[in-house]
């Protein structure tokens, strides 16, 4: 019998990895594993591939076991034996285990066949109270949702009564119901979402546009800043960008030739995993898109398709990517420890900026010629066009600092880790301004609203936003360093976060596969859309009446937004 190799172990642990969500330990596995330097095509690996060879092995060992000892009957049941017991011993173990309860279990063969009818009987039973026991559920469940449309029908008719509710609602809930620890001065919680809450707030079919085509994750997306040209990249080994047409859609799926140009960064119809698209992002002038490959190549196309140049210097598979604002600089940062920014009218590397000595997750420019970068070594580097050292060093984390992002006046830079916090800094002290400390879980990104100084919403609050494997939002007041909301909306981690141009609302993409938008206005959900799979990006468009999902079943979804 044939052997599983490493190579192939590796790549089924990496294809786990990346099925389960946990996309940095799958990138980190496949870098050190040489992923992208195997021969395995991946189309052949079936989903759940792992789990399954797992399962197998497991019943093959327990078969083998059983069928080895020649008093064992064909139809006996293999209920001899545990999982570890399978896991932890050895074949010959796992035999004398068997004979020992058999010898245990062996009366006259008579005895022996009213025992086994006893098992049928007994599963049989415990099968039918399962059936009822469901029917029962079902049952509940009805006269739940009757009882809940009741009340909704009484509030309809009487909407003064069902304000005073609410308050009474909040002024009885103890801290722990709202998601918010709250002192007498604490902080006031959004509303919590919950199914018979946000069903009415759902999204209609109508208003979703289905961009089908790609036939991997899609982990990233991203709207034109000129126009109605969306971009989204995936494991797929492409990039696309489709044409949108302005005002509402139509709905339905959409997969034809006339509205998606296919950016392919590899030859042939082959899934090469190392040329998954990581990151992607646009100039300020909606003109050039440039995108981040697993092969540790950038490159740059024109909206119509053409690949512009290749960016070749990394040995490590890039995990961010970013245009400064004049558009005449290109910075990647990449899972070979180091940051670069690329001259794009030269189509060379400016400067190599080698601080870490971990992978760098993540950058973002703080002006034209400066820029922050993140890293799983816990440390953050403020670096300078020209300059041999960082400009600032921030330390301060304990875990993997998963992403950075200045303010919209480049003052403050945010951060947010494994650690469990996100912190806010400023290039006047060596030491955090603030230490955000209210998730449980580690976070994985962070926004900063479009408003306050800066911005063209400088009347309203600058606002920072973090999301995290707790499965929750949660909004900051970053003068004071307080939690102002927690949106406690999703059922699984939150992956992604996008502020509306105005600042008025806030869209929140989960594994859950359910994409929120709170408004932070009236502090509550006001738009839900529920699709196939779980979210890793959202985005709006510069109008802001139109988002963008990015989804693990392989597709896009645009939703028209209107109030």
């Amino acid at each position: 019998m044939s052997s599983i190799t490493s190579e192939e172990l590796n790549y089924l642990v990496f294809r786990y990895l990346q099925e389960s969500g946990l996309l940095h330990s799958a990138f980190v596995l496949g870098y050190e594993a040489g992923i992208n330097k195997c021969n395995i095509d991946g189309n052949l690996v079936p989903p759940r591939a792992l789990i399954t060879f797992v399962q197998k092995g497991l019943q093959y060992l327990e078969m083998e076991a059983n069928l080895s000892n020649s008093d064992v009957d064909m139809d006996e049941d293999f209920s001899f034996l545990q999982p570890m017991d399978l896991i932890t011993k050895d074949v010959c173990e796992l035999r004398q285990m068997v004979k020992e309860k058999k010898k245990n279990l062996n009366g006259d063969r008579d005895k022996e066949n009213d025992v086994d009818r006893g098992h049928e009987i007994e599963h049989g039973r415990v099968k039918e109270k399962e059936r009822l026991d469901r029917e029962k559920e079902r049952e509940r469940d009805k006269e739940r949702v009757e009882n809940e449309k009741e009340p909704e029908k009484q509030h309809e008719s009487h909407p003064d009564k069902e304000m005073l509710t609410v308050q009474e609602e909040k002024v009885n809930s103890k801290p722990e119901e709202n998601g918010v620890l709250q002192g007498e001065k604490g902080p006031e919680p959004m509303d919590i979402a919950t199914t018979s809450a946000s069903e009415s707030f759902e999204i209609p079919n109508s208003d979703v546009t289905i961009l089908e085509g790609h036939t991997s994750e899609v982990c990233a997306c991203a709207w034109s800043p000129a126009g109605s040209l969306l971009a989204s990249g995936s494991g797929d080994s492409t990039a696309r960008i489709w044409t949108i047409a302005d005002g509402t859609s139509k709905g339905g799926a959409q997969n034809g030739p006339l509205n998606v140009l296919v950016l392919k960064h590899v030859k042939g119809r082959t899934n090469e995993k190392s040329k998954d698209v990581t990151t992607l992002d646009w100039n300020g002038e909606g003109t050039l898109l440039a995108t981040g490959s697993y092969d540790g190549q950038a490159r740059i196309w024109s909206t119509n398709g053409d690949l512009k140049c290749t960016l070749s210097k990394h040995k490590g598979p890039i995990f961010s990517l970013k245009w400064n604002k004049k558009g005449d600089y290109l910075l990647t940062g990449s899972c070979d420890k180091t940051a670069i920014v690329w001259d794009v009218k030269t189509e060379e590397w400016k400067q190599q900026f080698e601080f870490h000595s971990g992978p760098t997750l993540d950058v973002d420019w703080r002006n034209n010629v400066s820029f922050a970068t993140s890293s799983t070594d816990n440390m953050i580097y403020v670096c300078k066009i020209g300059e041999n050292r960082p400009i600032k060093t921030f330390a301060g984390h304990q875990g993997e600092v998963n992403c950075v992002k200045w303010d919209p006046t480049g003052s403050l830079l945010a951060s947010c880790s494994d650690d469990v916090t996100a912190k806010i800094w400023n290039m006047k002290q060596d030491k955090y301004v603030h230490d955000l400390r209210e998730h449980s879980k580690e976070i994985y990104t962070i926004r900063w609203s479009p408003t306050g100084s800066g911005t063209n919403n400088p009347n309203q609050q600058l606002i920072l936003a973090s999301a995290s494997f707790d499965s929750t939002v949660k909004l900051w007041d970053v003068e004071l360093g307080k939690l102002l909301y927690s949106l406690n909306g999703h059922r699984e981690p939150v992956y992604s976060l996008a502020f509306s141009p105005t600042g008025e609302y806030l869209a929140s993409g989960s594994l859950d596969k359910s994409m929120h938008i709170w408004s932070l206005k009236e502090g509550k959900i006001v738009k839900t859309y529920t699709g196939n799979g779980g979210i890793f990006e959202v985005c709006w468009n510069k109008e802001g009446d139109k988002i963008a999902a990015c989804f693990a079943n392989h597709t896009v979804c645009v939703l028209d937004f209107r109030m």
